[in-house]
């Protein structure tokens, strides 16, 4: 979930017609320096939503169980790279179901607005902190829906798996709007991205890795050093900057995207269309939170051609020019019901130092309770971030399947390599 550096900055979500949900018992390693997290699927159907329509909803990708507080209160919190800071339902709401009562807890402490943390270390908040009627700091988190969420900093001990107790800064929001109704299913979020408040940051985590399976699988997170996976990763380097630019996301996961291959055939683009410009404008960021892949207009449209036209003979196109699959992604395909996709050129992301190969399944998304005769739609799984509002390039988590995704924080890269989600689970240990 990355925040979009424009003329009024707004977190950007998921953008999703089906709601992953993840669910994570938390086992940990007793011999070796990394906890190792089971991830189970499930999928909830939004059928009130218009396919058509762009959404933009902060509900579940992925969500940790964990417990807060003294005595412990049990608490499931999204799993999000492209946040900084973390928070937890603090207040009772309708439809709600999950909320974390800070007043039950004899280790919660409210942050001052006098504090450090509260003066300097939420500096690369979107808006900017604040102080309360109660001198305590008050802080807002803004999302492109048009929601808020908004409450005090405090700390809080927070307790991973049976061993790793830490004490953390997050952000009791007792303030919505908006409240969708995959909010009632989890209790907060936790942040992951590069700035001083996220979870990874305060954890001292020197690295953290996941594989996503597909729908209705398992899957993998894992917090700490490397479980014995990362012989057969490649890696790119993390784009830093340290100069504040009004388009530049400085605590996003950055790399550098060189060139787009649609089979063989490398899109004829100069590699300065993918780099960054002097405002900040068109850097590449990977993130969790985003489920589909986002490209800046020109590049979108160079690839969208390109690909339709290496599958013109195995896909028949929808022929509707005003369906535009969650507002982004206008190249949509009838696939009659009941048969297959049929083998398609590979999309391969080229990185400095790394590929990311999509192919397969991963290409076309299937357009849930929407068909045309006896057709179903599907939609290529790349959009236009010029429609999304946002002039940046987004790897979402629907390109990272079946991936190991390492977050090396150390020596700030990030790597990935092909992987079975499921043969993982089996070599570290994990029960279904």
């Amino acid at each position: 979930m990355v925040y979009s550096s424009i003329t009024v900055p707004l977190l950007l979500l998921s953008l999703k017609f089906s709601v992953f949900i993840i669910s994570l018992q938390i086992q940990t390693s007793a011999a070796s320096n990394f906890i190792a997290l089971p991830l189970k699927v499930q999928t909830f159907s939004q059928n009130s939503l218009s396919p058509n329509k762009l959404i933009f909803q902060h509900n579940v990708t992925l969500t940790v169980s964990l417990t807060v507080g003294t005595p412990p209160q049990k608490v499931t919190m999204v799993l999000d790279t492209g946040s900084e800071l973390s928070w937890l339902h603090c207040k009772k709401l309708p439809n709600l179901n999950f909320i974390f009562n800070p007043h039950l807890s004899s280790s919660y402490t409210p942050t001052p607005c006098t504090s450090p943390i509260c003066t300097t270390q939420t500096r690369d908040f979107i808006n900017p902190a604040s102080c309360d009627a109660n001198k305590l700091c008050h802080v807002i988190v803004s999302y492109a829906d048009s929601s808020t969420m908004e409450g005090n900093l405090a700390t809080e001990t927070f307790s991973i798996g049976a061993s790793v107790q830490s004490k953390l800064v997050f952000g009791c929001m007792d303030t919505e709007t908006s409240l969708g109704d995959e909010d009632s299913k989890t209790t907060g979020l936790m942040g992951m991205d590069l700035g001083t408040l996220s979870f990874a940051n305060q954890l001292k985590l020197p690295k953290f890795s996941y594989c996503i399976s597909g729908q209705d699988s398992t899957g993998v997170l894992v917090l700490g050093d490397d479980p014995g996976l990362g012989s057969s990763l490649h890696y790119t380097p993390l784009i830093k900057k340290t100069t504040p630019l009004p388009y530049f996301n400085r605590v996003a996961y950055t790399v550098q995207l060189e060139g787009i291959k649609v089979g063989e055939k490398l899109l004829p683009l100069s590699k300065s269309v993918f780099l960054p410009d002097h405002s900040g404008a068109g850097q590449t960021m990977i993130d969790s939170g985003t489920q589909f892949t986002f490209l800046l207009g020109s590049v979108y449209t160079a690839l969208k051609n390109e690909f339709a036209l290496q599958t013109k003979n195995m896909l028949k196109p929808l022929g509707d020019p005003k369906f535009v699959f969650q507002g982004t992604m206008d190249l949509c395909f009838r696939i009659p019901v009941g048969s297959g996709l049929p083998v398609l050129p590979a999309v391969t992301l080229v990185f400095n130092g790394a590929e990311m190969k999509v192919a397969g399944e991963k290409l076309l998304y299937k357009v849930s309770d929407v068909a045309k005769g006896n057709d179903w739609v599907y939609c290529f799984t790349f959009g236009n971030s010029d429609l999304l509002g946002i002039q940046a390039f987004l790897i979402g988590h629907h390109h990272q399947q079946n991936l190991w995704m390492e977050y090396d924080l150390v020596n700030s890269r990030i790597g990935f390599a092909d992987t079975n989600c499921n043969l993982v689970r089996q070599r570290l240990g994990l029960v279904s």
